[in-house]
Formats: structure tokens, C-alpha cells, sequence
């Protein structure tokens, strides 16, 4: 006869205990493993394999402990859980530990029936991990089956390994160069997003309308979309490209049931109606309503969160509405950027090969002119394209001038805007970045001969001789890295980020690491650079790393553990590419306190004095007013950088005229940099009424501290794991050594701890720290780099640490060094009367409705429990007291023999506590209702049949007596 088994109760299988799942069918049990997570479960068959009922062994009275031995095994039990039973079904078994503010996104989520949101974040808070955290709990809570995230192609690999390494979420990469493998393996009619539940799509190659039908039809119910103010049309003037991507996400959002995460730092992008397009995607009559009442303000706040650093740097305070600072929290960010405009001269060949390539463009346009229309938008195009290449480099110069024009093959003057103003102009509109690197044409029909010659010119002034702006950054690069700063130099074009590579691997010197990074490389080489570059460079002091890259690396990719200065080595001609490029090293997880920002301008360039006066100080301004970037308006800026090129151009054609630009020829400039201006400072004054209209304000700083409690008093406090860290890897014979510099960092060489946690250790913290002795840093920041360990119950490598002390404390026959024992008896001046402590799991049976119907899991939570005096009439204490006992420090020894008799003693009479625990655990269970319901609330049908109960018994996993000091007269004190 089968034996049955029910859902809760303990088995033993496979050597070792499991814990039986609801789904569970008499002939075939599914197991999660005591203490472990939902991707540990496993099916086994009884009829072919041992199964019994595995009871959890009492403690032994003679394996006892110190007075940490409690602590530790409490925190070690803690940091293992996966399963936690409060509402938020993810946070124990993600690997990253969330910033109270990060939560507010997601509890704005979980009070709403189907998800909609636009997550609008300042750079650098993280909102790839908030729409992360949203994703997580949906799949955990059956919310979702599957999803589908909508990125660059440039992002796809960043956006896999965070799902993966953070969140446990396995997806694949649906882009063009991967679309054929995976349909490849389909049945006859399947479609790759039934066979894949998880994928991440490049948005560029599913918008076309060959696949855009087929991802509808097959779409998963939760989608995100990365940066989503490039799928939105603002206006008739806006490219094919957007349209496609908008009609795309439109055609996604008709399905009320489907959840949708839009993500973007810059919702507005200087465009209200872009930013009303985004919210009619959210919620249709959010597109219209009236944002100045107080409903549309109201419904606005439901779906939208928007804040700027300074809202989330202290959270949690006073100042938050919180009636003390208990749980204040500091996120670290760079407090400022210290920025430096440095100047350059041409050298007199330059200077000549300038005038003469100018004079060329303006006879080119000049005679364009006067052919028709289509000539003359080619001509100009190819003017701005030499113009550019030559201020850039003298190689990207040469290549240009050997390079037919995009535009020349233009049929018509509206086509050879649409084919070259991507390539010459930094629009905040521009697609995409991929592929923009690239140096331009300038080549047109009958230039030939003439063009040729200007690139013999520019190839032969290459090197710091000739190129005095290269001899400047060689001069600003040398003071940095004697600072100790690893600055990034961002170049408008691959020829000249190579030409810049090459000649700085020669005059920084052989202890400079320098590599370059551009548009040549698939996303996935270019992380694997910068890799490469970190391990030749080293993590020490001494280490000088350089990386040349262009804007293929400004949007989108963290590098803020690797380097921390920026250097614009070309001016861009839209602030918001400075923006993004320093965002890539300002932003959370930076060390720094200041990241260091140069600017190189040419002052007798005719080009970049301008750009500098009138784009970036002004951006630079309004960013340091506000403390958030205020995207520039496009046709404006390129109004004022036509403008410069107009009069570079009629200088070349009136060489008479004296100086670049006299006053005559500096009005039309002046007039649109004021119309620029105008515009800007409207933009501006927009985005901040829009945010203080706009503030988060659907969900109570006192809201988040609730949830931050309870979260925190099940699965543990910062300040717990860093100290269960610290004492569990010293009792190891670990050599802890501590930073010093008042950070709570520290040190740890493990080389000594013993084999089994040497193995655990190995694949999370690197087997050439573990076996060579080198010491793994320990931070207390959660934004960690490569080779160090944060100090969160979700990183790997304290994972391991707890999981070897769990396993040892559980084993009283393991062999080595045991820190935490599930017994001692401890004589503290802490306690006046006897004290029993008990360290109790609790298991608990979940229903929780959703819209895929009701889900019954199983989970786990450990609790102190407390008694003064007798177990025949206990005296039972408050937790806060309970959890005190953990810190209480021994007065003296006590005697082997006597610890054995008082713990087998107490063993012996626990029976009698049965019912308090019984009891305790029904409380747990009403509470954890209640809270359940609390931040579901969104409706009565989503928490309609939601019940807890609680398993009995639960398992008393240790006891630990404490007892007043001995006198001198013989008696308790």
C-alpha cells in the first residue's frame, strides 16, 4: 500500500530531507529541499525510489556551544531561506538586495490587477532592477508565465545576465543573428516565444512588420520595455523607425490582460505629446485626461513613478514623514561631477589643411546651389561630414575623405537628409547608437582627385607632433591616472577611437593598460574587453586602466565599477550624448565620491567654442539647477550648429573676412542660440513643474517602512550579515582583517577555512582567491565589482558561508572547526533569572489566488521564541527581548559537565512548551494573512481565497539556556 504523504510534512529521499509540495500526487511526490529554493524541487517516484518519513533530529545535550553558537545559526538559517512566507514571494531568492526606495515601484504593481507602469527613474537609481523586482514577484506569484523584454540590440546581453546572475530568470536572446538557431529547433507551426517562455527581443528586429505579427500573437503576458521614449511618436515629423516601434508596443498594449512595464529616464524627451503617447499606452484615457486636476493626478499616480537622486539618497528619515531615523537608509551616489573644459590649438598644418578643406566644402555647396535641391542638401551633408571627421581626428579626416557620401546616392533632397543626418548629427532621437560610430562619407562625383590629396594631407599629420589635441589628452590622462583615477575617453568615430588607442599604448607606458572599444565589436565583445582590460589592469592601487570607446558604450552599459573619470575627446553636438556617456561611471555603485569630467574644445577650430558656449554649459547648468538633464530640442540645436557651419563655410568662401567669425557673422548664430535658449529654458521649467506635480506620492515613505520591517525581520538586517560574516569566517580560521577607513568593509583569507567551505567558496568568489590566499573583499555596499563579495544574505559567496555553517551545526558528527551548535548554556550577567531561548522553524501552507487560479506552496520561517524560570510555569518574553539574548556576552566558563546535565534537562522537559508554540505559530499565520492582504489590496478578487495555516509541529532547530553569574558565595547573582 502506498504510504501518503502530505503537503508540509517532512521526507527523506535521495540523502537528504525534503519538504512536500502541494502539487503532490500520491504516486509522484514534488519536493523542495529543507531549507532550499523553488529551483531545487525535484519529482520523485516512491514506487521506484527509498522514501520515508524523515523526522528532524532533537538536539544533542552534548554538542554544545559557545554564546555566539545561537546567533550564528539563527542568521546562517535565515540567509538560507528561499522560500520566506510574506507577500513578497521573490525577495528570499533573488541575488540582489533591493534599496527600500526600489520597492515603491513594486508595491505600487502588486496593488494593481494587471500591471501597468512607467518607470521613469532618474540615471543610475536602478531601474533595471525595479522593473526586475516587479517581473520576479509576478512569475513567483503565478501572476505571469512568461516574459518578454524589448531592448537594443546593443542591451540584449546586459539586460540577459542581470535576469539571470540577479534574478534567477533564464531567458533568450531573440535578435537577427539568433533568430535562425533557435527556430531551428521548433515543431512544424510552433512559434520560438510558445517554445522560449522568456525572451529578450531586440526591438529593432521585431518591429517590422515580417515579425511584429507573429511576437503579437504569441506575445507573453508581461512585457518590458527598456528605454521607451524611443517607441513613441511625438509628432508627423518623427522617423519610420519610431513608428514602427510604436505601433509595435501599441498593438502589445491592447491586451488589458497583458502586464507592461515601460522604462525610460527621459519620459518627456522635451515632447508632451511623446510623454502623453507613453502614458496612453499605460492606461488609454491617461492620454487625455486632464493632468491639472486632482483625478488626473490621481490616475497618473497609480502607474507612474518619476525620481530625480536626491528624493532616494537619504530615505526613510525624519525628513521622509518617519517618526524617527530607524531606518534610514543612505544610498551612496557620486556627489557631483567635477567638470573641467580644457582647450587645444591646432598646429600650423592642421590649421592650413582646415582652411583648405573648408574652402573646398564651401566651393562644393556653393556650387550645389546652383544644380537643384537634391545637390545642394548632398553637398551640404558632405560638408558637415568633413568638417566633423577633421575637428575628430586626422584618420578619421583621411577616411572620410576617401569615403563616397551616404547621401550621394540620395534620389531626392528629402532622402539625402533622411540617409545622412544620422551619421553627422547627434540627435536625441537618433534610433539607435549601433552603428552611428562610424565615419562618415564625403566623397561626391567629380571630388575625387581633390578629396584624395586633403587625405594624403591628414594621414601624414597622425602622432602628438602635428595633432596637438592628441599631444593635450596624452597631458590630461597622465594627471589623472597619477590621481589614481581609470577614465574612459569617448570618441565620435571608430578611426579616431583606434588612431587614439594606438598612440596612447605608446605614451602612457607599459604599466597603462589601454584597449578600445567600438562599434567593430558585437555587444556581447565589447563587455569581454572591458573585462579583459579590468583582469590585465589588476584591482590594486597601482593598477592604470584606459579605455577608448565611442558612443556605442554611452547608453545603456554599467561601468561604474572599472573606471571613474570621463573624457570628451569629441565634442558631441547634443548634450544629452555627454549625459549619457558620464552617466555610464556617475551612477550607483561608484566609489568615488566626484567623478572627473574633461571636455576638449579646439579654440580656433570654428566649431566646438560654439558647441561648448551654447549646448554643453548650458545643459551642464541646467543639469547642476535641477539636478537632472533636460533633453536639449533638437531642431533648435541643430539650427544653431547649421548656423556655425553656414559661416565656416562663407569664411571659406570669403577668406577676406576677418576672423572666423566676425560680428556680422556671429548674429545668425547669436538668434537662434537665443531661440534655443528660449526653448530650453521652457523644456526646463516644464520638467520641473512636471515633477512636482508629478512626485511619487502613491505609496507613503510609512507604507515602505512597514514592508522594510517585516521584510528585514524575516530574512535578516545588513548589520546581522555582516556580523555573522565576520564571526563565522574568524571561528573558520579565516584571517579577517578590517578596512580601517570607517566603511564596515573588510577582508578575508580563506586559503585556511576549512575544504568543504574552500569548495563552496571556489566557484562564487574565484578559485585563484581561494587556493592562493589572495583576500576577497567584503563591502557593505550591495553594488559590488568583479572578485568582491557584498555583504547581503543574497550574494554568492555569503551564501556559501552561511550554507557550510547551517550544514555543520546540523551534523554533530561533521569533521573541522563547528561555529554555531544547536545547544549551550551560557553564564551572562545579561539575565537575572534562568533563560530558555528557542530557535524554531516554522513551516506554513499558502493559497494565494491569481489570475492563473489559487497556487499552494509551503513556506519556511525561523523564530525566537523565550521563557524566564521554570518550562512548568514559564514566564514568556517579548521578541525584542528574545533576540537581545543573542548578544548576550559569557561572565564565565562553565563547566562541561554542568552544561551537559542543564541541557539534557531542559531537552528532556520541552513537551511541556508544545502548545505555546502551537499557538505562536497560529499568530504567525493570522499575521502573515493579514499582510498578504495588505499588499494586495488592489481588489477583492485578487485576495478572495488567500489562506495561511500553519504546520504543526514545528521544529526546534536549538536551545540555549542562560544563566545569572555564580557568586562568590556559591549563589546566582
Amino acid at each position: 500500500m502506498t504510504h501518503t504523504y502530505h503537503p508540509g510534512s517532512l521526507v527523506s529521499a535521495r540523502g537528504r530531507d525534503w519538504v512536500v509540495l502541494a502539487d503532490s500526487e500520491p504516486d509522484l511526490l514534488v519536493l523542495r529541499p529543507l531549507g532550499g529554493s523553488d529551483d531545487d524541487i525535484s519529482a520523485v517516484f516512491p514506487a521506484f525510489e527509498t522514501v520515508k518519513d524523515a523526522q528532524f533530529a532533537p538536539p544533542s545535550p552534548a554538542d554544545l556551544g559557545d554564546q555566539r553558537a545561537a546567533g550564528l545559526l539563527r542568521s546562517a538559517l535565515r540567509i538560507g531561506f528561499r522560500s520566506g512566507a510574506g507577500p513578497f514571494r521573490s525577495l528570499a531568492g533573488i541575488a540582489v538586495e533591493p534599496r527600500a526606495y526600489q520597492l515603491v515601484p513594486l508595491l505600487m504593481a502588486l496593488r494593481q490587477q494587471t500591471v501597468r507602469m512607467l518607470i521613469s527613474d532618474d540615471v543610475g537609481i536602478g531601474k533595471t532592477v525595479e522593473a526586475g523586482l516587479i517581473a520576479k514577484e509576478l512569475l513567483a506569484q503565478g501572476e505571469a508565465k512568461g516574459l518578454a523584454v524589448l531592448c537594443s540590440p546593443a542591451l540584449a546581453e546586459q539586460w540577459q545576465e542581470e535576469l539571470r546572475t540577479k534574478f534567477g530568470i533564464d531567458a533568450e536572446l531573440v535578435l537577427a543573428s539568433t533568430v535562425s538557431r533557435l527556430e531551428r529547433g521548433l515543431d512544424l507551426g510552433q512559434s520560438l516565444f510558445d517554445r522560449y517562455p522568456h525572451v529578450i527581443v531586440s526591438t529593432d528586429y521585431i518591429k517590422s512588420t515580417r515579425h511584429r505579427d507573429d511576437f503579437v500573437r504569441h506575445c507573453p503576458d508581461l512585457v518590458i520595455v527598456d528605454e521607451a521614449h524611443t517607441c513613441v511618436a511625438a509628432d508627423d515629423t518623427v522617423s519610420t523607425q519610431n513608428q514602427l516601434r510604436y505601433e509595435l508596443l501599441r498593438r502589445i498594449a491592447e491586451d488589458t490582460d497583458r502586464h507592461l512595464l515601460l522604462v525610460t529616464a527621459t519620459p518627456h524627451s522635451g515632447k508632451e505629446s511623446g510623454f502623453r503617447n507613453l502614458l496612453g499606452l499605460v492606461r488609454p484615457e491617461l492620454a487625455d485626461v486632464n493632468l491639472e486636476t486632482d483625478r488626473g493626478r490621481r490616475l497618473l499616480a497609480q502607474h507612474f513613478v518619476q525620481r530625480k537622486r536626491a528624493d532616494v539618497r537619504q530615505y526613510l528619515t525624519k525628513e521622509s514623514g518617519l517618526a524617527d531615523d530607524s531606518l534610514a537608509e543612505k544610498t551612496v551616489f557620486p556627489s557631483d561631477r567635477e567638470s573641467k573644459d580644457e582647450k587645444y590649438k591646432l598646429s600650423p598644418a592642421y590649421r592650413a589643411l582646415l582652411d583648405d578643406a573648408i574652402a573646398y566644402a564651401s566651393e562644393r555647396v556653393q556650387a550645389a546651389g546652383e544644380q537643384g535641391r537634391r545637390e545642394a542638401r548632398i553637398a551640404w551633408w558632405s560638408a558637415i561630414a568633413l568638417l566633423r571627421s577633421l575637428v575628430s581626428s586626422p584618420r578619421a579626416a583621411a577616411q572620410t575623405l576617401s569615403t563616397r557620401s551616404a547621401a550621394a546616392v540620395a534620389a531626392s533632397a528629402e532622402e539625402a537628409d533622411r540617409l545622412a543626418s544620422p551619421m553627422t548629427r547627434d540627435s536625441a532621437d537618433s534610433d539607435a547608437l549601433e552603428g552611428l560610430d562610424a565615419a562618415p562619407g564625403a566623397e561626391t562625383d567629380g571630388a575625387g582627385a581633390r578629396l584624395a590629396e586633403l587625405a594624403e594631407r591628414a594621414a601624414a599629420l597622425e602622432g602628438p607632433e602635428e595633432d596637438l589635441k592628441l599631444a593635450a589628452l596624452v597631458r590630461h590622462l597622465k594627471a589623472l591616472l597619477k590621481d589614481g583615477y581609470h577614465p574612459i575617453v569617448f570618441c565620435r568615430y571608430i578611426p579616431t577611437a583606434e588612431y587614439v588607442a594606438k598612440h596612447l599604448e605608446k605614451k602612457l607606458g607599459s604599466k597603462t593598460v589601454v584597449k578600445a572599444v567600438t562599434g567593430t565589436l558585437s555587444p556581447q565583445q565589447r563587455l569581454t574587453r572591458i573585462e579583459e582590460l579590468a583582469t590585465l589592469a589588476g584591482d590594486g592601487p597601482a593598477a592604470r586602466r584606459v579605455l577608448v570607446a565611442t558612443d556605442c558604450l554611452s547608453e545603456g552599459v554599467n561601468l561604474q565599477h572599472h573606471f571613474d573619470a570621463v573624457v570628451h575627446y569629441d565634442l558631441a553636438w547634443n548634450p544629452t550624448r555627454h549625459d549619457q556617456r558620464e552617466g555610464r561611471v556617475d551612477r550607483y555603485g561608484q566609489k568615488r565620491d566626484k567623478v572627473r569630467v574633461i571636455t576638449l574644445y579646439g579654440i580656433d577650430n570654428g566649431i566646438d567654442g560654439k558647441v561648448l558656449e551654447v549646448l554643453i554649459a548650458k545643459h551642464r547648468q541646467i543639469r547642476k539647477d535641477l539636478g537632472i538633464s533636460v533633453s536639449v530640442p533638437d531642431e533648435a540645436s541643430s539650427g544653431v550648429t547649421d548656423a556655425i557651419v553656414e559661416w565656416l563655410l562663407m569664411r571659406g568662401h570669403q577668406p577676406q573676412q576677418e576672423g572666423l567669425f566676425g560680428v556680422e557673422a556671429l548674429k545668425t548664430v547669436d538668434a537662434r542660440a537665443a531661440e534655443l535658449e528660449s526653448r530650453w529654458n521652457s523644456a526646463a521649467e516644464r520638467e520641473t513643474t512636471s515633477r512636482s506635480r508629478f512626485a511619487q506620492r502613491a505609496i507613503h515613505p510609512e507604507e515602505v517602512a512597514r514592508e522594510v520591517t517585516a521584510i528585514r525581520d524575516a530574512l535578516g538586517r545588513a548589520d546581522e550579515v555582516s556580523g555573522f560574516v565576520r564571526h563565522a569566517l574568524a571561528a573558520l580560521e579565516a584571517h579577517v582583517v578590517e578596512a580601517g577607513d570607517g566603511t564596515g568593509d573588510f577582508t578575508a583569507e580563506v586559503s585556511g577555512v576549512p575544504a568543504g567551505l574552500r569548495d563552496a567558496l571556489a566557484p562564487v568568489a574565484g578559485a585563484g582567491a581561494v587556493e592562493s590566499g589572495r583576500p576577497i573583499p567584503f563591502r557593505t555596499t550591495a553594488a559590488v565589482a568583479r572578485g568582491e563579495a557584498a555583504l547581503v544574505r543574497t550574494d554568492p559567496v555569503v551564501g556559501a558561508v552561511a550554507a557550510h555553517v547551517l550544514d555543520t551545526a546540523l551534523d554533530a558528527e561533521a569533521a573541522g572547526r563547528r561555529p554555531a551548535r544547536r545547544c549551550g548554556v551560557v553564564s551572562t550577567a545579561s539575565v537575572s533569572v534562568p533563560t530558555t531561548l528557542l530557535l524554531v522553524r516554522y513551516r506554513f501552507h499558502l493559497t494565494l489566488p491569481s489570475r492563473q487560479g489559487k497556487r499552494r506552496i509551503v513556506a519556511e520561517d525561523a523564530r525566537l521564541l523565550a521563557y524566564q524560570g521554570s518550562v512548568r510555569n514559564p514566564v514568556w518574553l517579548p521578541e525584542a527581548q528574545a533576540l537581545a539574548l543573542l548578544t548576550a556576552e559569557a561572565a564565565e566558563n562553565t563547566d562541561d559537565y554542568f552544561q551537559e546535565r542543564t541541557m539534557r534537562r531542559t531537552l528532556g522537559q520541552l513537551a511541556a512548551v508544545e502548545d505555546h508554540m502551537a499557538a505562536y505559530g497560529d499568530q504567525l499565520a493570522e499575521e502573515l494573512h493579514e499582510s498578504h492582504r495588505r499588499v494586495r489590496r488592489a481588489s477583492d478578487e485578487i485576495v478572495q481565497g488567500l489562506k495561511v495555516t500553519a504546520q504543526q509541529p514545528a521544529d526546534i532547530l536549538g536551545v540555549y539556556v542562560y544563566l545569572p553569574p555564580i557568586t562568590a558565595e556559591g549563589e546566582a547573582a
